[in-house]
């Protein structure tokens, strides 16, 4: 099970990243950015570290989403 749940995060992540670098829509990627970073968090619990997986989830799926999500709302959305 611990196997193959690594190698499903690690997929994903690698998955997720790379649709963030690509993606021409900016809403889309904040939206998969912040799901790479709620992965990050599993993983982090799942490896035993809850203080790093708690501010995982408060900074880099929380905090960050909302400025990216600011900062589209006062640019535009999509890349040029």
């Amino acid at each position: 099970m611990s196997l193959t749940f690594d190698i499903f995060l690690l997929l994903y992540l690698i998955a997720a990243a790379l649709v963030v670098a690509r993606a021409k829509d900016l809403l889309a990627a904040s939206i998969v950015f912040s799901s790479y970073g709620l992965a990050l968090c599993l993983l982090w619990q799942y490896r035993g570290a809850p203080d790093v997986a708690m501010t995982e989830a408060a900074v880099g799926a929380g905090i960050t989403t909302v400025l990216f999500l600011v900062a589209i709302g006062r640019t535009t959305r999509r890349e040029k």
